[in-house]
């Protein structure tokens, strides 16, 4: 066969690929504009009637019992009188009244969360978005604390990292010292129950201004900054979620040396599994250069390895979930977040399966929810074992 030699090109040269860079760029700003402009807000979701009973775990009589007592929000019929709707903030106020014991309780502190993978694409944005909402939606407060420069999951909570975030809405301060804690940073969002550190490329100069304090400041403790800033914050939130970016920087040791639990989205492939295996060999080796080495003592309440983008029906995945299971043994959680039309569907529009969870067809969205809501579940129960033993009350689990 002859082949047709290429035709001769220009060379591709340095100032053409930022002028690349500058294009894609914009681009990605258009996108993001776009779905979230200014006259397109991201809006929580309302609630039926029915989907309050699900979170409450009250039957119909016992709603409209409570809603003729007047003691709790009584949401809004539609227009045709057919259907009653709450907010997001007034179903919350019947979640936290009916699953009040379930709740953090007094004389405890929040439990801190770390989403880390060394691998993008994995879902890590998603998983700390998703659980989030899930734990708002149980009644809980949620601190999320987007620590990579990208800004997904700022982004996802309906604010532009390009254009709405600030050096000093971001952890930057925190990390050159010009703030003694996080509470400088912390904003609302458009999801009643969770509040946001957000992030930006600025973010990028934490690579830089943590060895620097290191090399100019005696005793100082890089990997310790964000668990020192997080003090000031402990006690009005249930959980603090940090996302992470994907690489073993400073601001990755920081977020996984302030967690009290670990959460690592992994999709059952070859490749991603190796990669987790590097993630651990690094992590274990960094925690005992910084840790152990200098007489400290680190520990966990959990370390969750979390199948992610998972194809049932594929046979590659089947033989890596061995693998999984066989590597990481009960750390391997027993819920799989598959890979579905809805959540793509979600995350092209910026959002999660929980910002659709009223308008979604069933069929379409019951297979991904479902298995959110497990994981909500799932890491709540932790929550509340770490919650009894800050308490001493361990043995009463």
């Amino acid at each position: 066969m002859e082949v047709t030699p290429l035709a001769a090109t220009e060379d591709i040269t340095l100032p053409s690929i930022l002028e690349q860079a500058e294009r894609v760029k914009d681009v990605v700003a258009y996108a993001r504009e776009t779905m979230l402009a200014p006259t397109q807000r991201k809006k929580p979701p309302v609630f039926s009637t029915a989907k309050l009973m699900e979170l409450t775990g009250l039957e119909k009589p016992q709603v409209d019992y409570r809603l003729r007592r007047g003691e709790l929000p009584s949401g809004k019929l539609t227009p045709s009188g057919a259907r009653r709707e709450f907010t997001l903030a007034e179903a919350r106020v019947w979640v936290r009244e009916m699953r009040r014991n379930e709740l953090r309780p007094p004389g405890s502190t929040a439990i801190t969360i770390a989403i880390g993978n060394f691998k993008g694409g994995v879902s890590k944005t998603t998983t700390a978005a998703t659980l989030a909402q899930g734990m708002s939606m149980l009644g809980h407060s949620v601190l999320l604390i987007d620590c990579d420069p990208q800004g997904s999951l700022t982004t996802l909570m309906g604010i532009l990292p390009d254009s709405e975030v600030e050096l000093n809405d971001t952890v930057m301060p925190l990390f050159s010292g010009r703030q003694p804690d996080i509470t400088y940073a912390v904003r609302g969002t458009y999801w009643d129950g969770i509040d946001l550190v957000a992030a930006a490329p600025v973010l990028f100069g934490a690579e830089f201004a943590l060895p620097a304090r290191q090399t100019q400041e005696p005793g100082f403790e890089f990997w310790s900054v964000l668990d020192y800033g997080l003090d000031a914050v402990r006690e009005k939130y249930d959980f603090i979620i940090i996302d992470t970016p994907p690489a073993l920087s400073y601001t990755t040791i920081n977020a996984l040396m302030a967690a009290n639990g670990i959460i690592m989205p992994l999709p059952p492939n070859p490749l991603d599994f190796a990669s987790s295996a590097q993630f651990w060999d690094l992590f274990g080796d960094l925690t005992n250069q910084l840790i152990t080495q200098r007489g400290g003592h680190k520990s966990f309440a959990f370390v969750d390895v979390l199948p992610t983008k998972v194809e049932s029906a594929d046979q590659t995945s089947l033989l890596v979930k061995k693998w999984m299971a066989s590597a990481y043994g009960d750390k391997l959680v027993s819920v799989e977040i598959p890979k579905t039309a809805a959540a793509n569907a979600s995350s092209a529009e910026f959002g999660t399966v929980y910002d659709q969870v009223e308008s979604g067809s069933a069929r379409t969205f019951k297979r991904a929810t479902d298995a959110y809501d497990r994981l909500v579940e799932l890491i709540e129960d932790q929550a509340q074992m770490f919650w009894r033993k800050q308490l001493g009350q361990a043995g009463d689990a």
